[in-house]
């Protein structure tokens, strides 16, 4: 019987980009008649742990002290014996930066294939094929992963969740053997600022500004109507890169892929490499002096207009629909 593997960082939440993970991994093992099963890599709270238990029909824990924290080498060789004691026909990851590293690498160790950015899954004679975003998100193509095990890493929120289940999974201890490797060293770590109390990847609205702002200045106003939508702040690899806000505000191709309700780009041009990054949106707006730009050919509602002359208007008028 085939087995999926959903693998869950316990370092990492819950969130609605891993419940995607394990929705997917749900789908393809019914789709295989195998088993779906969730690899626990490091300790999660035993909340965590119970509700992973009525995603899946088996939780398997993969817990050593060097596990408590990412490193790349300890990290991966504890995945290959877990994946190995499973005997998995696909592996499943999110598109957090650990994924994205670990996933060729496990592959090649597990004699598999692997393949990246995944918005959705299908099985065909048994061969896995993913469709994936190319040429900046113009378009997209279908790959077949015809090596077992094929490790793949998933677009955020691109799933569906998983459907809980009536019965509890039996949860069991994965053996690892594992040693510290000193070929590389963790100097230091610095925890992620975010800018409020949602991430970019699970906001519903973002306000995003870009190098049209001309400065650092200009994101404290775009700040003021955020809050007063409800919103999280972005920004453009031109304004990340010049110093005008954190990198963490990063959305695009090298940035962060978001998939919120409503995304407002505010002087930002539309380069591809971004919209790659917005594709997924329900909802794009834009206000821009430029008539065009680019984010014209892609959003919903668009303004040429200075930004100047309307977000004041827009968060006075938020304000007052509250009262």
């Amino acid at each position: 019987m085939p087995n999926v593997i959903s693998c869950i960082f316990g370092w990492n939440e819950l969130d609605r980009a891993a419940v995607g993970i394990l929705g997917a991994g749900q789908r393809l093992a019914k789709d295989l008649n195998g088993k779906h099963c969730v690899l626990l890599v490091g300790m999660a709270p035993a909340t965590v742990l119970d509700e992973l238990s009525y995603l899946a029909d088996s939780v398997h824990v993969a817990d050593h002290p060097l596990l408590g924290k990412y490193h790349s080498e300890t990290t991966l060789a504890g995945l290959v014996q877990a994946c190995r004691s499973i005997n998995p026909h696909i592996v499943l990851l999110g598109n957090d930066t650990y994924s994205q590293e670990l996933a060729p690498r496990l592959a090649h160790r597990l004699g598999g294939s692997a393949a990246g950015d995944a918005l959705s899954l299908r099985i065909e004679g048994g061969i896995v094929l993913i469709t994936r975003p190319v040429y900046g998100g113009k378009a997209q193509a279908t790959v077949a992963l015809r090596r077992a095990p094929a490790v793949i890493w998933i677009r955020a929120r691109a799933q569906e969740p998983a459907q809980r289940q009536d019965q509890r999974a039996e949860v069991s201890p994965v053996a690892l053997s594992l040693q510290a490797d000193e070929r590389i060293r963790i100097v230091s770590q610095q925890t992620e600022a975010r800018n409020g109390a949602v991430r970019l990847e699970d906001a519903r609205f973002i306000v995003s500004g870009g190098r049209g702002l001309g400065g650092p200045e200009p994101f404290k106003q775009l700040q003021d109507l955020a809050k007063a939508m409800g919103a999280e702040m972005a920004a453009s690899r031109a304004a990340c890169d010049a110093g005008w806000v954190p990198a963490t505000w990063q959305v695009g191709q090298t940035g962060k892929k978001v998939a919120p309700e409503l995304y407002l780009a505010i002087a930002l041009s539309g380069a591809s490499q971004h919209l790659m990054g917005i594709a997924d949106a329900k909802v794009i707006a834009a206000i821009n002096t430029d008539p065009d730009a680019p984010i014209f050919g892609h959003c919903r509602f668009g303004m040429v207009e200075d930004y100047r002359n309307v977000v004041g208007l827009l968060q006075k008028k938020l304000l007052e629909m509250r009262k």
